[in-house]
């Protein structure tokens, strides 16, 4: 299957799909993608009546350019962005620090395909993944309503809204990915743990302005809290962002964001347009008590929400769908059902560790007044992984850099029998990868699961063969001459044989279905 055409979606009964996904925001609308491209059935109903205006979150982590490489979307998502955009901030004193510049210890990567931070508008994303959807086969249905729900053992029965008509929908599973106000999430009664902590609020817009370069991100610190105007690339707009003290009415007006501006900046001559979106941003900081209730799931904000110091929010989201989608379609297609109970225990630890660094920036925030601009692995999600997870196994040691579980390193100059390539261009399309750094296996899944073998040879002589000709691969992989990987779906380690254990291999897939 290409991952650049991929597969359309077989002719269904409407009101039957396999799942019913609440919600088209990115995580939606991922989740939606990976469904369609593997041939699983599913509706995506979105209540508001068309595509969502505003900036909103602006930040895609590398881990998530990965993501949207292997579902053949990423080309579109930068040529509507700017990778290590200069972020300069300003002190009271005037003094100007730069920032955002590419980690030096992620230079010259070539396991790392993307090093930094891609700043583009949210709706830009999902634009890009509507199309790839059409593309697909797949469609949104704007203005359509889910009103309540009931489940059994065998599937969920939704009734929903549209143009004034109720329709109930029967399908296997449903997914909510309908934000912090998750109706789903409240009716299957998953509690959201946390806070709303009132003194810390942001008055955020989309505005053009006149008297201010595009070339950086501009950040001023003030006694009374920061104000920033970041260039939105491939618009005419910037993303303004303002603190606001508790006493500080939430006033949206043009006057009252171009007062504020005025008094942190200590200059007139940058001046706003009327604001094209604008929102009142509280921080709000939960975490749902479970990711699952029988066959209801969660992602994305209507799991986790946070504040969005390190812009962790929209990728952690569409790093839920591209772990849950994969799953569910090889559960559809008969793989065990348990494969589903990974999905909470791997995602909501994710969670968990950015809702404590969003924390820990948002601290940074009340304390300096200003927006943290460092950029390392935690930020760009490129350190995420599920060691200790039941789909993780290796016969390696605790010192070991590399571990089941991991993020798949990707690899440069590699020879196949069509020319140089990378590894994470022979991995696409959405199944298990095998690694056979012996050269000497052919092996074929026993299981429900497509399986592509690559060995690791001296001189390809046909297709699935690689010459690692400047070591890169073997160098990422720890890899000795009878290694065997095992990599998943979702670009992340299975299973690592260092003895070549080709039965933990096929018993692996077998135990999965």
């Amino acid at each position: 299957m290409s991952p650049t055409t991929g597969t359309k979606l077989p002719p269904h009964v409407p009101n039957s799909p396999t799942v019913l996904i609440v919600g088209a925001g990115p995580t939606g609308l991922v989740l939606a993608c990976e469904l369609a491209r593997r041939g699983v059935t599913f509706r995506l109903i979105e209540a508001a009546v068309g595509p969502q205006p505003g900036s909103r979150g602006k930040g895609v982590q590398p881990r998530t350019l990965e993501v949207f490489g292997d579902l053949g979307v990423v080309d579109r998502v930068l040529a509507n962005g700017r990778m290590a955009m200069p972020i300069r901030s300003t002190a009271p004193d005037g003094t100007v620090t730069l920032g955002g510049a590419e980690p030096e210890e992620l230079r010259n990567r070539p396991d790392i395909p993307y090093t930094t931070s891609l700043i583009t508008p949210e709706w830009r994303v999902e634009e890009a993944l509507r199309l790839r959807l059409t593309e697909l086969g797949g469609a949104v249905e704007f203005g359509t309503l889910l009103r309540s729900f009931e489940q059994s053992d065998e599937g969920v029965s939704a009734l929903v809204v549209a143009g004034g008509a109720t329709q109930t929908i029967r399908a296997s599973w449903l997914v909510g990915c309908d934000g912090g106000h998750s109706v789903v999430r409240k009716q299957a009664g998953i509690i959201f743990e946390g806070e709303t902590r009132d003194e810390v609020r942001m008055i955020v817009a989309d505005a053009e302005v006149d008297g201010l370069a595009r070339d950086a991100w501009h950040m001023w610190r003030h006694r009374e809290g920061f104000v920033s105007l970041c260039p939105l690339p491939s618009t005419n707009t910037f993303q303004y962002g303002a603190s606001i003290t508790p006493d500080q009415a939430p006033d949206l007006s043009l006057a009252n964001l171009q007062a504020i501006l005025e008094a942190r900046v200590g200059r007139t001559d940058v001046r706003l347009h009327e604001p094209e979106w604008s929102s009142l941003w509280r921080a709000n900081i939960r975490l749902a008590d479970r990711y699952r209730e029988g066959r209801v799931f969660l992602a994305g904000d209507a799991a986790h929400i946070h504040s969005p110091a390190g812009g962790q929010g929209m990728n952690t989201g569409i790093q839920d769908a591209y772990n849950l989608g994969w799953k569910l379609a090889a559960v559809a297609k008969g793989a065990s059902p348990a494969l589903l109970d990974s999905y909470e225990a791997e995602r909501r630890a994710v969670a968990t560790r950015v809702l404590a660094l969003s924390n820990a920036r948002l601290e940074q925030v009340l304390k300096e007044k200003s927006i943290p601009n460092r950029r390392d692995a935690s930020t760009l999600q490129l350190d995420v992984n599920y060691r200790g997870s039941a789909l993780a196994r290796d016969d390696r040691d605790e010192t070991s850099e590399l571990r089941a579980g991991d993020r798949a390193p990707d690899a440069t100059k590699l020879m196949t029998m069509d020319g140089e390539r990378r590894l994470f261009e022979l991995t696409r399309g959405g199944g298990f990868t095998l690694l056979d750094f012996g050269g000497d296996l052919r092996l074929r899944a026993s299981s429900s699961f497509e399986l592509r073998t690559l060995r690791v040879v001296a001189q390809p002589t046909c297709h699935g063969d690689l010459a690692d000709t400047a070591g890169h691969l073997a160098r990422s992989y720890g890899a000795t001459g009878g290694t065997l990987v095992l990599i998943r779906p979702d670009g992340y380690i299975a299973l690592i044989s260092d003895t070549g254990d080709v039965s933990a291999v096929s018993g692996y897939l077998s135990a999965l279905g």
